[in-house]
């Protein structure tokens, strides 16, 4: 059925969402780790007690890294940002209201289903803000949104992946190229001196056995990158937790590596993350860039997409995409 031009439509952004202060750092960890659609901690009915376990242990480290990065995670902030300006993007011709509903903490998903629900809005686009897909990010926030959704009577559409969009290559393209000028300014120090280190989420290897395609659409947008841009790169994958066999190379394991090659100038580029959070403000701004200077190397990040006019673009044209495959509009 198609829609009238005046029908309202919700656009729900799905994202993992953050702690917001300190104190939510413990029930956050919890609720990250009783998802066993990311790692399953033994048998089912262990799942919350060893989750519970692990937060208990862990949630004092974890608060340090916080406290180094402004005491908070930045992506509530980020992703309401994003959601505004995607909206203002979309208000052309028709009636947006863009929504944001994380997965491991507020505003949750069920929350934020109700709230469309109440607002009398019945046909909803949910974008997940993981370009790549894995059932780990995009598919648990998919599986929880359908549980919820069932509870009520709205119509929703869904788009999974977007990692070859051409306006999303774009904007990761010219994040690269601003990258770069980061070195040219030192004497003798030009393109060719300058290694890119497309840094990606890790997940379970297992995950990949097992068909998940998170891998194959990470290379895939690195690949359509590298048609644009004429560049010496590698992948390497950050952030394992848990006693399992995870991707590889790591990219604390990648960046001795090009060290030992003789690499003197690394640009790392976050590539599965459309956001700022803990991943790249402490992880590659700290810990990694500590660890480059020590082996005598320069590290510099690419900026977040975050908000920047051509990502927004990008997801505007994805949701209007999405309504055409959905058969809501011409």
């Amino acid at each position: 059925m198609k829609m009238k031009a005046n029908d309202p439509i919700a656009v729900l952004l799905l994202n993992l969402g953050g702690p917001d202060s300190l104190e939510a750092v413990r029930p956050f960890l919890f609720n990250l780790f009783s998802d066993r659609e990311i790692i399953r901690l033994g048998p089912s009915f262990m799942q919350k007690p060893l989750a519970y376990l692990i937060s208990t242990l862990r949630h004092k480290k974890t608060e340090g890294y916080y406290r180094l990065i402004g005491g908070k995670s930045p992506i509530f902030d980020i992703t309401t940002a994003q959601a505004k300006a995607l909206e203002e993007g979309l208000n052309d011709s028709r009636s947006f209201k863009v929504f944001i509903g994380m997965r491991y903490w507020h505003p949750l998903i069920e929350a934020t289903v109700s709230e469309i629900f109440h607002q009398g809005i019945k046909r909803v686009i949910a974008l997940g803000l993981y370009p790549h897909y894995s059932i780990a990010t995009t598919g648990s926030s998919f599986s929880k949104m359908e549980e919820v959704v069932s509870r009520f009577p709205m119509e929703v559409s869904t788009i999974s992946s977007w990692h070859d969009h051409p306006l999303y290559i774009g904007a990761l393209v010219e994040k690269i190229q601003r990258g770069m000028e980061f070195f040219y300014s030192r004497e003798g120090v030009s393109k060719d001196n300058v290694h890119v280190l497309f840094s990606a989420h890790s997940l379970p290897k297992k995950f990949i056995e097992e068909g998940d395609p998170y891998v194959e659409h990470i290379r895939g947008t690195i690949n359509e990158i590298t048609k644009r841009l004429e560049i010496q790169w590698d992948l390497s994958y950050q952030s394992k937790s848990g006693p399992v066999e995870w991707l590889e190379p790591s990219t604390d394991e990648m960046i001795r590596e090009l060290a030992g090659r003789g690499v003197k100038n690394l640009l790392v580029v976050p590539v599965s993350f459309v956001s700022d959070h803990i991943e790249t403000l402490y992880e590659i701004d700290i810990l990694y860039k500590n660890m480059a200077k020590s082996l005598g190397m320069r590290l510099e990040r690419t900026e977040s997409l975050n908000t920047s006019p051509l990502f927004i673009s990008a997801l505007a044209e994805i949701v209007k995409k999405g309504m055409k495959e959905a058969g809501w509009v011409e």
